[in-house]
């Protein structure tokens, strides 16, 4: 499996973000993507995730096979926001993303002692602190198996233990032959893992 980006271009209001973006990575590599703030960190996951248009060239995902026939379809998409309800329980949200996505990977509770939280399951989301919340997001991840994670900002909110934990979570995903494309602005500790930084048109 392979995902390969070429010439990448994107826009923001009509006006320019970057172009001649370009990238290719394999079952087990990694891409950390950093630049200052506008530089389009987000908008290139975005575009990757298929939420927004592209401007220019062209992205794809070549020998997905039948079960990964798409870009899109390979993704787990974890961005800014948390994509949970408040009002629901931790568990009930980890099921909603396990039975709609498919593909189940972990147990709800095997993924919650993964990220620290074997307690929370009962809890409703919003009674949740800053950090607990991103967690719950990053088990997430784990309840349902997908090749590729787009991680916008990962870690923000989380203190230096869960971003260790975090880092051998990725580095997991990596070893199982996934791919991940993380914008960060801060280390993620990941090792061996190729760079892009945005300021403007680039190549990687």
């Amino acid at each position: 499996m392979r995902l390969i980006a070429e010439n990448l271009g994107a826009e923001r209001g009509g006006e320019p973000v970057f172009s001649g973006v370009s990238f290719e990575l394999s079952e087990g590599d990694g891409l950390v993507v950093t630049g200052p703030n506008g530089s389009g960190k987000s908008t290139l996951l975005r575009v990757v995730a298929g939420l927004l248009p592209l401007a220019g060239g062209a992205i794809r995902l070549d020998s997905g096979g039948e079960d990964w026939p798409d870009l899109q379809a390979a993704c787990h998409y974890l961005g800014h926001q948390n994509a949970m309800k408040t009002a629901l329980t931790v568990e009930e949200n980890l099921r909603f993303w396990q039975e709609f996505c498919g593909a189940p990977h972990m147990e709800i509770a095997e993924a919650l002692e993964m990220v620290g939280l074997p307690q929370v399951a009962s809890l409703p989301f919003g009674y949740l602190s800053t950090g607990q919340k991103r967690r719950v997001s990053i088990a997430r991840l784990l309840v349902s198996w997908r090749p590729v994670w787009l991680l916008d900002e990962p870690t923000a909110g989380l203190d230096a233990a869960s971003e260790k934990q975090f880092a051998a979570l990725m580095a997991a995903h990596l070893e199982d032959d996934g791919i991940i494309v993380a914008a960060t602005h801060i280390p993620l500790g990941l090792e061996g893992v190729k760079a892009l930084r945005l300021e403007g048109a680039a190549r990687c």
